[in-house]
């Protein structure tokens, strides 16, 4: 039976026009290389160098030989939509371009596509690249991303780290030669590409509430980060002003203008403004800029924003008047303001915010997040009040408000203040296990004040107790084995030789727990 090529396109036609459009958004005209790989996979079609060799109808594969330099061997799977070469190259290469292309010839014209693919180039990149200045390479940026987002065409979530990493690929082959441009052409890159994508996620309804988007963000934080420390390490040139005039708008844009994900779109802006734009005039012309603007988004009061320049400017009696007025549904902001003036060593400016921040610190954390975050947060929020010395009441608010997802920062509290029962009685009120209790600070109390713990040890051995297993009476007489160590240190071997003989006898028909007590060397 012959092969028939024509009927396989036909069949798998939606499968062939979903390659073709990735091939387009993938490949850029006016990128060299990208030219190059299309105009070879081009001239192997013209050349009838794509042989299509046997297709396996049981598995759905077709298999083709591509007559390059060397012979290359491509399979596509269309049952699992996956395509597949011997070649070393990773990702969309020339032999899978043509073989596509093959394919698509029994559709479409594939002289029309190229025409058209080819119609899309307007200017030379590397031409652009020539020409340093933030306009030229903003039209980079946009002459990559108009190739990439169509029109109004939505993205889906899991494409979007995707399309930045391609888009960024074509971007990088311009890197400047010099090193100490380097860093600043890939920040540019990096919160241009990102800019212009979020935008177009927003205008277009595409879905960005979710964990790719977060994974995204991320990875294009930290790329930011990592070149924003290189670039501070050097001395800057006068010819990178223009630049950082350009980076301060455009930083300012995507905390304005991008919807969605506040802590992160200020923690990028707070990237920039602590490390890159430390002039005292620049943050002056910020603030005024805020303090005249009238059309900022909703998940952003005016107020917030101008905290992070009296922060920078040392105005903390502008900030104290500020302060008067909390958004407790933005508290998240406001710690995050916290972070900036502790990593800024401002004590006067945390201390103001810390403690404007306490009294609605209950309500944020118990109804504002979400069960899952708060435990993880409260650790954070009390690193952060570490930083400043609170009265005794603003303890009690600090700790009350973190109930139950504090009991391990309340316990080291205690702990400072050497208040040893209390310490015992939150861990009966929240019993959890001894390892938990390792951590928050048992060998301290076994220490100083062992008695405390004896109760402690008594509950523990009776939840095992009462699990009724071998196992369990095991774990019992471990606990066993400490409350004794802590009734000898605190003076109570009369008790401790009541107290098991007691057990012993409330439990003497449980032989497998008197055979482990006797195992312990705990009965007398």
């Amino acid at each position: 039976m012959s092969l028939s090529v024509s009927t396989i396109a036909r069949d798998y036609s939606p499968f062939i026009y979903e390659q073709i459009d990735k091939i387009e958004r993938s490949f850029h005209p006016s990128v060299t290389e990208d030219e190059e790989l299309v105009r070879r996979a081009l001239f192997a079609v013209r050349n009838k160098s794509v042989v299509f060799q046997r297709f396996i109808p049981t598995n759905q594969r077709l298999y083709i030989s591509v007559q390059d330099v060397r012979p290359t061997d491509v399979t596509i799977d269309f049952y699992h939509k996956l395509i597949s070469c011997s070649c070393p190259q990773e990702g969309l290469c020339r032999h899978k371009v043509s073989v596509m292309l093959s394919l698509y010839q029994y559709l479409e014209s594939v002289q029309d596509w190229a025409t058209k693919w080819r119609e899309k180039k307007s200017i030379s990149l590397h031409v652009l690249a020539n020409e340093r200045s933030p306009e030229s390479w903003q039209a980079m940026v946009d002459e990559v991303m108009s190739h990439i987002l169509r029109g109004d065409d939505r993205v889906d979530s899991y494409l979007i780290s995707t399309i930045a990493d391609n888009a960024m690929t074509k971007l990088k082959k311009h890197l400047p030669f010099e090193r100490e441009w380097q860093p600043l052409f890939n920040i540019f890159m990096e919160l241009s590409v990102l800019n212009t994508l979020w935008k177009h996620l927003s205008k277009t309804g595409s879905q960005h509430q979710t964990d790719y988007f977060e994974y995204f963000f991320d990875r294009r934080f930290d790329s930011i980060q990592n070149n924003i420390h290189e670039i501070t390490a050097r001395s800057r040139l006068f010819a990178m002003d223009p630049f950082y005039n350009v980076l301060q708008q455009m930083v300012r844009q995507m905390l304005i203008e991008c919807t969605g994900h506040i802590n992160r779109r200020m923690n990028l802006y707070l990237l920039f403004w602590d490390t890159m734009f430390i002039e005292r005039s620049r943050a002056e012309e910020e603030l005024t800029y805020f303090e005249q603007s009238t059309d900022l988004p909703e998940d952003l009061p005016a107020e917030v924003i101008k905290n992070i320049f009296y922060i920078l400017l040392k105005r903390h009696d502008k900030m104290k008047e500020n302060l008067n007025t909390v958004y407790e549904e933005h508290l998240v902001l406001y710690f995050g303001l916290a972070n900036f003036a502790v990593s800024r060593q401002d004590q006067v400016a945390s201390d103001l915010l810390l403690r404007a921040i306490l009294p609605y610190l209950h309500k944020f954390l118990n109804h504002y997040l979400q069960p899952a975050f708060r435990q993880m947060y409260v650790k954070k929020v009390n690193k952060l009040y570490e930083n400043i010395s609170l009265n005794e009441l603003e303890e009690q608010t600090l700790y009350s408000a973190f109930g139950v997802y504090g009991i391990q920062p309340f316990s080291m509290y205690l702990l400072r203040n050497k208040r040893y029962e209390e310490w015992a009685a939150l861990h009966l009120l929240y019993p959890s296990s001894i390892s938990y209790l390792e951590s928050c600070g048992l060998r301290e109390v076994i220490e100083e004040s062992p008695v405390s713990t004896l109760p402690l040890y008594h509950y523990y051995a009776m939840e095992e107790v009462q699990q009724k297993s071998r196992l369990n009476y095991k774990q019992a007489v471990r606990i066993w084995k400490m409350m004794k160590t802590a009734a000898k240190k605190s003076g109570k071997v009369n008790f401790w030789t009541d107290y098991i003989q007691s057990v012993s006898d409330q439990y003497k028909r449980l032989r497998a727990l008197q055979e482990e007590l006797e195992k312990g060397n705990l009965l007398i």
